[in-house]
């Protein structure tokens, strides 16, 4: 199954305003974006050709900056005005590392505003026939069981949902039989499934999470190769050598390069390599969930999916 019209729904509950100070000759140079998980997924997905319907939340002072910030023709922002404020950090990239200042945490969603952006979201949804669904900047924004139900409506109505999610909202989207699955070997292990980065750790911690119906599991390893389950097969997905600039987003990035190819009814197989392409050139660039759609198809025809062997049964 892939999406209807070719377009992703991003689940961005609570976006979150972005300061960044660079250096720029040897002054400051400051960036303000809009930012979050969704947000940067909703960004590469763009880049790949694909347009999204991003569902989330403003308010405060930050939600009202956010409102104009969002302005990206190939996004069409469905966006409640609520009471609680949207998070916002600032960070700086002086010296080249991320340090970060401050960070502002968002607000708690009330119940009725919950009800509403739930209602939005399975709308667009079902419309698309594809979702992606992102998490807020810390657990107190909504509760995790709005992630299962939400999962459950959604597949038991025909939308294929992917999720890249850890903790206890990946425990309710697997409750909820989700199309697609990714996470770090690094969530595994804080979530218990896993006891190292070992394969012989991490492969068990695939197979389980497969249990539950996804057609596909993909687990990031910084920087050694993803590993995927693909229909029972194990693999490892090898990149092009490049060097970063900076390593954080480079999992979103995977995960909306695989949600744009299957919107446009790409094989899984293809929808690995261009989400592992998109991963590998997000983190060579500053701007997280960014990359051109060219240089990634480029770096895809350079991917290798190889059968992952040895007694990894």
């Amino acid at each position: 199954m892939s999406g209807q019209n070719g377009r992703v729904v991003v689940f961005a509950p609570s976006p979150q305003l972005t300061v960044t100070v660079e250096d720029l000759n040897g002054e400051p140079d400051i960036h303000v974006h809009p930012g979050g998980q969704g947000v940067w997924q909703a960004r590469m997905i763009t880049s790949l050709g694909v347009g999204v319907v991003l569902c989330g939340t403003v308010g405060g002072e930050t939600g009202r900056v956010l409102q104009h910030l969002v302005d990206d023709p190939a996004i069409e922002a469905q966006l409640l005005h609520v009471d609680a404020r949207n998070g916002a950090y600032v960070h700086d990239r002086r010296d080249g590392s991320r340090d970060e200042l401050v960070e502002m945490p968002a607000g708690e969603l009330s119940r009725h505003d919950l009800d509403d952006l739930y209602e939005l979201t399975l709308t667009h949804a079902l419309d698309a026939g594809i979702a992606l669904l992102s998490g807020p900047s810390n657990d107190r924004v909504l509760p995790h069981s709005l992630y299962r139900r939400l999962t459950e409506d959604l597949s038991g109505n025909g939308c294929r949902v992917l999720a890249d999610l850890a903790g206890q909202r990946l425990v309710e989207v697997l409750d909820g039989g989700p199309s697609f699955v990714k996470v770090s070997h690094e969530e595994l292990i804080d979530d218990g499934r896993a006891a190292s980065g070992d394969l012989d750790e991490l492969i068990p911690a695939i197979r389980e999470i497969a249990k539950c119906g996804p057609e596909a599991v993909v687990v990031s390893r910084a920087a050694e190769p993803a590993l995927a389950l693909v229909e029972d097969d194990l693999l490892t997905l090898h990149v092009p050598d490049l060097s970063p600039v900076d390593t954080r987003g480079g999992g979103d990035s995977m995960t909306a390069g695989v949600a744009a190819c299957l919107a446009k009814g790409e094989p899984l197989r293809e929808a690995l390599r261009i989400g592992a392409a998109a991963g590998a050139l997000n983190i060579t660039r500053r701007g997280l969930g960014t990359g051109g759609g060219d240089a990634i198809r480029t770096l895809a025809e350079r991917v290798e999916l190889r059968p992952l062997r040895g007694n990894h049964s």
